[in-house]
């Protein structure tokens, strides 16, 4: 009887080793390790439910690496941000909370109280998230609330006088965004939009995929003596004006999806993936000299593509991620909807779990919006963080 329980016990070895023994020592290990001021003011406009899905990565990168509030506690995905804040109740939608509702903040305050600002997504949200009858229309929904606003303008201007470091994300500056607002946002951060919008779906066919937008489809036929006649891979290219541009695979482009390409070697110090592949919505910026390029986009267009490309008024290439110095700061832009994460990334509380999860989501496995979030936007979000901090201090 005492063999066959040391026996039973010695196979239940490795069991206990991996879900008790391994994981207490990496929570131990992160526990120890000191926590680190950070002062990060995010803006997430759209915010229609309680996943918080387009500034969670975020949240989970800063408590991942110990970055504290000025009152010593972690940053709560749920509150501290400014934007839009869904109801817990299904008759109320929710309410705003911005620099100028419901009261006007007081900016040069906010701004001597943060050293990092985050604009995670302004894109809005929209009737069609919280009324059944909008969701089956073929038309945009109306909007509720969304876009920037001239006081987010004054409150970057400050930032970046002050040298601040200042992070936006793909659509800070497109629709809903008044013209007017974008051209001094443009001024501001060296950027000019092209107007385009870019995004690669595996299926156009409309039997089989039925997460293409309706709008688009049905602005495309308007637009084409009612044809839809694709099937297959495809990129989608969609202007400001409503014009759309379909691209086939193999004939206006070859690789599997976008790929985000970033040198191995590189003069900027960003550790990245050389190749990771993007298959999410991206806006098309033509950037100042001033800007480094950290990585691209490439569509592995075509002959063809590229004539296609030249027609709309577009290089070969797209900036993905961007930045220059400002001072103290500095001032990024993210083409794409990097921070967008749906799923749970679990516990941020255990050292080493980002290594772990990048050996079991594969980075060339682009269906899997966690595959992206372990294996570029994390690693590149810890490196500003990490930069910041130490900038900053």
């Amino acid at each position: 009887m005492g063999q066959e329980l040391k026996l039973f016990f010695l196979r239940l070895w490795p069991f206990f080793l991996i879900l008790v023994v391994i994981p207490g020592i990496s929570f131990g290990v992160w526990w120890i390790e000191s926590k680190k001021d950070l002062s990060v003011l995010v803006i997430d406009k759209t915010v229609p439910n309680s996943t918080f899905r387009e500034h969670k990565g975020l949240f989970w990168a800063l408590e991942y690496d110990k970055y504290i509030k000025k009152d010593g506690f972690y940053y709560d995905e749920k509150k501290d941000y400014l934007g839009f804040f869904p109801s817990e109740f299904q008759e109320d939608i929710g309410e705003v909370k911005d620099l100028i509702q419901p009261t006007k903040l007081d900016l040069e305050k906010l701004v001597q109280d943060h050293e990092l600002f985050y604009y995670a997504d302004t894109y809005g949200v929209y009737e069609n998230n919280f009324f059944a009858s909008q969701r089956r229309s073929n038309e945009r929904s109306k909007k509720i609330y969304g876009g920037l606003s001239q006081a987010d303008i004054d409150l970057l201007t400050l930032a970046k006088e002050n040298e601040k470091t200042i992070v936006a994300e793909y659509n800070t500056m497109a629709s809903p965004t008044l013209r007017s607002i974008r051209s001094q946002f443009e001024r501001l951060m060296g950027l000019k939009w092209t107007g385009w919008i870019g995004r690669y779906f595996d299926e156009l066919d409309v039997n089989k995929n039925g997460d293409l937008p309706q709008w688009l489809i049905s602005n495309y036929r308007k637009q084409n003596d009612n044809q839809w006649p694709f099937v297959g891979p495809g990129l989608v290219f969609v202007n400001e004006l409503g014009e759309i541009e379909i691209f086939v695979a193999n004939e206006d482009f070859t690789n599997t999806t976008p790929l985000i390409r970033t040198q191995k070697v590189n003069k900027h110090g960003f550790s990245l993936p050389e190749v990771v592949p993007y298959p999410d919505w991206f806006d098309i910026v033509l950037i100042e000299r001033d800007y480094q390029v950290v990585s691209y986009f490439d569509i592995g267009a075509t002959n063809q593509g590229l004539e296609r490309l030249r027609e709309m008024g577009l290089p070969r290439f797209f900036p993905a991620t961007v930045f220059k110095p400002n001072g103290k700061g500095e001032i990024y832009y993210m083409s794409g909807d990097f921070s967008d994460m749906q799923g749970d990334l679990g516990a941020a509380s255990f050292k080493g779990l980002p290594f772990f999860y990048r050996g079991l989501y594969v980075a060339s496995d682009y269906r899997d919006r966690q595959s992206f979030f372990w294996n570029y936007y994390l690693p590149l979000t810890r490196q500003i963080l990490k930069r910041t901090h130490q900038k900053q201090n």
